[in-house]
């Protein structure tokens, strides 16, 4: 026990006996004057025969209940009064004292007992001392018909009565605390009316013994009557009780689920149905819920959680599934020893049953009140109680179940977004100087490990990165899954350049292999950062700024991006470009630019690439980056590729009709890859305007290529079956094996302009360069280099024996007008052979 309530329950023990010395001493005090004016002249029969009536009397506790209230009394006021009449006031007090002292030290402990007898002692001192002061003791009540003869025995229980009264109520002053002016007259109240209805009673027994002794002989009979009727009675009222108390239950534990005190109401209320001292309900621990064990007693306002009840009996009723009573004279007698060496005198353990399996037990200990133990029905009662306890804890456990389910990630157990939201609701409300920072981190490579391992490979993965973030992030911080790859870290952070930090070593944790099955992974992710209050306050503002900055953080090196506001301009004008690019594409308001390319051996122009562009009539001119991801999302990317083939087709049949034949390179998104009939669509375009097939060249990046082998190879096959031209564009920007190359139904190489810019100054660009050169001549492929800009690089390209070039050291982007222009300004025409002529540059020798 601990020493707190050690010290209480000593307490509460030294005042009760403290309070019992008193009335005791009162009690001496009131009896010696009788003791001393009293006759002690009777007959030895007539005394036991009173002793017999008080012991009955004492023992037999009258439950009457008026208008839903329950009212306990014994009718000891009916001996007393015949007492009174027929014995000396000595001998009334010693016959009921002893009657008490035989009743109460059977049935209380020792400082209760001695209590009752006390104010036993007391009450009847104060009646036969009330009594005298009207006539003559000891009895010799010489006429009953006259009822100024009947008021002073009245009087006489009822002061008895008031002494009982006042006694109780002091001591439980004492102890507890005052019960309050209105409790003290109700019982006072209650009690008076009791003693007057009993002294009644004894009036009427005293008429007919004044009549004639055979009259004893009727109020046996009538007594016996009225003790089965009130038999009968009671268990009818007990019935009645236990269905309303069941009802009141079900209830109260149907409020107290959702109000969220279960345990108390559920405790408290069966402590008080069975008159028990304690109500223990003990749960095991389960999955994620801890062991629950909690105790209501009889003078606690809340639970405790200290065991009552020996670890024994619960196990006992938990293994064999069967519940357990033990007290004094009931029960095993092992398990009897326990109890009593845990101080307890009885209790009941009744096992909880969720369909066949037991989820923990609850338990009453200690029956208070005039038994002696639970009584069987008491049991039925508590088993009974037990079903619906076991109900409402399930179905609370469900509920919180429900509730967790809805605010946590099924597969890593991470809260989700609905729980980051609330949590970032929170913390935005505190004013602090430093800054609540959210990282959120995007998972690179997941579609990838599912589609070659498996989605429950893609799972364990995710389930690693998830324990890994929860291991690695600072203690104060909530780690979140917010979607399919995607986790976000939150925190409150001194500045910005410690939430980057933090960002920084996350993710190199995170870039640790990890193992699956008989692979080590190496995972990367993009990390994408916001931060209250200079990036927002709303919870959503802050996660969708995050998504922002992910998508930017994986265009940079650094694979880390701080939110800034053009991240959201240029999404939002994304957003608002949808609907204008479609009626763009409806009017005709796209316009195709031409780059010229030219062979660098000689000089000549063999082609062009066709690329798309767009004035806004409100934004001006619009990237082609930002308006093919709109039509990328939209679904509008067809259109706009038939667009642009249109348009090149179209003008290359044009310049063939005019005796200088170009060929045409028309770019494609990765997407367009995946569409089985854009193969069927181009050959019915090159039908169409007449151009053939290996006129056209379509260009695909290198991503778009290698990303997904096996997805766009049917589409590349069947493009190659039909004579077009295919070119990797952006070559070496890619993580492609160059071996992979030769694989490909491709027949050119364009190098990209971040190496071709710098091999002049870069020797690491120019061995790029040259390596690829050296390797796509090997493969038989034509090499494209594109973004000259000097003569010096277009010496080192020749040099190297690169076939084609593009840039600004020709031309840039043209419109078709300015495009004949500059052919007629910057080309000349030369005859080869007969009838046959070319387009050299005038600027190039």
């Amino acid at each position: 026990m601990p020493a707190a309530e050690s010290t209480r329950v000593l307490g509460a023990q030294a005042k009760a006996w403290l309070a019992t010395v008193v009335v005791a001493l009162c009690a001496v005090a009131l009896i010696i004057p009788v003791a001393l004016t009293s006759t002690y002249e009777a007959k030895a029969i007539v005394v036991g025969l009173f002793f017999l009536l008080f012991l009955a009397a004492e023992r037999t506790l009258i439950h009457v209940e008026v208008q839903q209230q329950t009212y306990s009394n014994t009718a000891v006021e009916i001996p007393l009064l015949l007492a009174l009449v027929y014995l000396p006031p000595a001998w009334v007090i010693i016959a009921r004292v002893a009657a008490a002292a035989i009743s109460h030290f059977i049935l209380f402990s020792p400082v209760k007992a001695l209590f009752n007898i006390a104010v036993r002692g007391a009450s009847t001192a104060v009646s036969a001392l009330t009594l005298s002061l009207f006539m003559a003791l000891p009895a010799g009540v010489s006429n009953m018909g006259d009822p100024l003869t009947w008021i002073p025995l009245v009087l006489a229980t009822e002061a008895g009565n008031l002494v009982s009264i006042v006694a109780l109520a002091a001591i439980l002053t004492v102890v507890q605390g005052w019960m309050g002016n209105g409790q003290f007259l109700r019982s006072l109240t209650q009690s008076s009316a009791v003693c007057l209805v009993n002294s009644m009673l004894g009036l009427l027994a005293l008429f007919a013994l004044r009549a004639s002794l055979w009259a004893t002989v009727c109020l046996a009979v009538l007594a016996v009557l009225v003790g089965f009727g009130y038999r009968a009675y009671q268990r009818f009222l007990q019935q009645h009780r236990s269905l309303t108390e069941l009802y009141d239950f079900t209830q109260a534990a149907a409020q107290a689920r959702e109000a969220g005190n279960l345990a108390d109401v559920l405790l408290v209320r069966a402590r008080k149905l069975l008159s028990a001292e304690y109500a223990t309900l003990w749960l095991p621990e389960s999955r994620r819920h801890p062991e629950v064990l909690l105790t209501a007693r009889i003078d606690d306002k809340g639970l405790g959680d200290r065991p009552v009840t020996p670890n024994a009996l619960r196990n006992k009723a938990v293994a064999g599934d069967q519940t357990i009573v033990v007290g004094p004279k009931v029960g095993d007698p092992a398990l009897r020893a326990q109890l009593t060496e845990h101080g307890r005198k009885d209790a009941i353990v009744v096992p909880l049953r969720s369909g066949t399996a037991v989820i923990g037990t609850i338990e009453v200990v200690n029956r208070i009140g005039g038994m002696v133990t639970f009584e069987p029905h008491e049991v039925r009662l508590l088993e009974t109680l037990a079903a619906h306890v076991a109900v409402a804890v399930e179905n609370s456990r469900l509920v919180d179940r429900l509730r967790f389910d809805a605010y946590h990630d099924s597969l890593t157990g991470l809260p989700n977004r609905r729980r980051m939201t609330a949590m970032l609701e929170e913390a935005v409300k505190v004013s602090a100087p430093d800054v609540v920072a959210v990282l959120l981190f995007d998972v690179d490579g997941m579609r990838d490990v599912n589609e070659s391992m498996g989605h429950q490979a893609g799972d364990k993965l995710l389930a690693e990165v998830s324990q890994r973030l929860r291991d690695l992030a600072p203690p104060a911080a909530l780690v979140a899954r917010v979607g399919g790859d995607k986790f976000a870290v939150t925190l409150r952070a001194e500045s910005a350049a410690e939430a980057v930090e933090l960002a920084g070593k996350l993710r190199a944790a995170l870039q640790e292999p990890m193992r699956l099955g008989t692979l080590n992974l190496d995972v990367d992710t993009a990390v994408g950062l916001a931060l209250h209050p200079e990036h927002g306050s709303e919870p959503e503002v802050l996660l969708r700024r995050a998504d922002l900055a992910v998508h930017a953080a994986k265009q940079t090196n650094s694979h880390i991006q701080q939110f800034h506001l053009a991240l959201e301009s240029g999404s939002t004008r994304r957003i608002g470009l949808a609907g204008d690019l479609r009626r763009a594409l409806d009017a005709g308001e796209l316009e195709v630019y031409f780059q010229p390319k030219v062979a660098l051996s000689d000089r000549r122009l063999v082609g062009v690439e066709c690329l798309s562009r767009w004035e806004h009539p409100v934004h001006g001119s619009v990237s082609p980056q930002d308006f093919i991801a709109v039509a990328e999302h939209t679904g509008q990317l067809g259109r706009l590729t038939e667009v642009v083939l249109r348009e090149g087709l179209r003008r290359c049949r044009e310049w063939a009709d005019e005796g200088r034949p170009l060929s045409v390179a028309v770019n494609l998104s990765p997407r367009t890859l995946v569409d089985p009939d854009f193969p069927s669509q181009v050959g019915e375009l090159l039908a169409e305007y007449g151009v053939p097939a290996e006129r056209l060249t379509l260009e695909i990046t290198e991503d778009g290529m290698v990303a997904g082998p096996d997805r766009p190879m049917p589409t590349l096959h069947r493009l190659h079956d039909l004579g077009v031209r295919l070119s990797v564009d952006d070559f070496g920007t890619g993580y492609s094996s160059l071996s992979y190359l030769r694989r490909l139904p491709v027949h050119e190489v364009k190098v990209d302009r971040m190496f071709v810019q710098g091999m002049a100054t870069d020797p690491g660009d120019l061995a790029i360069v040259r390596a690829v050169v050296d390797l796509s001549r090997h493969f038989g492929l034509s090499v494209v280099a594109e973004g000259v800009e000097s003569e010096l690089t277009l010496a080192l390209l020749e040099e190297m024996g690169c076939d084609i070039g593009q840039g600004f050291f020709f031309s840039r982007a043209l419109p078709y007008e300015r495009l004949e222009t500059w052919f007629a300004a910057q080309t000349v025409t030369e005859e080869v052979g007969v009838g046959g002529s070319v387009r050299r540059l005038r600027a190039v020798p």
